[in-house]
């Protein structure tokens, strides 16, 4: 695993990216998505912690998506196979793929 050499949080990620947090959060949540070390908890208080990513993750995150968008089908297979909540999922689903 290479060095880590900084930590970008999900919120900022979400923005560089263009997507939209809750689908991040969603991807991230089951840290079997991404390689391992790829994802990092950051704990601001005894009680709260914010996820991050290490600009690895964010690389693989990116491909991820890239590649989840080749198709109207491959969005639909990607939002089932990795996102938990059927809610959220079918809201995505809904939006075209860019």
């Amino acid at each position: 695993m290479p060095t880590v050499t900084s930590i970008s949080t999900l919120d900022y990620v979400a923005r560089i990216l263009g997507e939209d947090v809750e689908l991040l959060e969603a991807i991230v949540s089951n840290d079997d998505n991404l390689t391992y070390g790829a994802i990092i908890s950051v704990y601001t208080g005894p009680d709260e912690a914010i996820t991050g990513l290490t600009d690895h993750g964010v690389e693989e995150l990116t491909d991820m998506l890239r590649d989840a968008r080749l198709t109207t089908q491959t969005w639909r297979d990607f939002l089932d196979a990795f996102v938990d909540d059927p809610e959220l999922a079918v809201r995505f689903k809904d939006r075209t793929p860019r």
